[in-house]
């Protein structure tokens, strides 16, 4: 059903797009290598459990809490607004 300013399909576009930028994201975010006994933040040792869960982790539990708080915090914009409004 065509409607308007946008075209058949022009939703889902958007919903594969965004999909598409996070995953995206959280590849680049990807750590690698090995991983360290402590934090690089508050020298807090790291347990054993999350080095072998998580490769190359390199923050403790509390500080990669703050780091993603911080990262959220970051994605507030939405470069795809136009189009948001274009779809109402």
């Amino acid at each position: 059903m065509a409607g308007g300013w946008y075209k058949d399909g022009a939703v889902q576009e958007q919903i594969d797009a965004d999909v598409a930028d996070a995953v995206a994201q959280l590849k680049q975010r990807q750590t690698s290598g090995p991983s360290l006994s402590h934090c690089e933040e508050c020298d807090a040792p790291i347990p054993k459990a999350r080095q072998e869960a998580i490769k190359g982790v390199r923050l403790c539990v509390a500080c990669q809490e703050e780091h993603d708080k911080t990262m959220n915090n970051r994605a507030g914009f939405n470069r795809r607004g136009s189009k948001d409004s274009q779809l109402r």
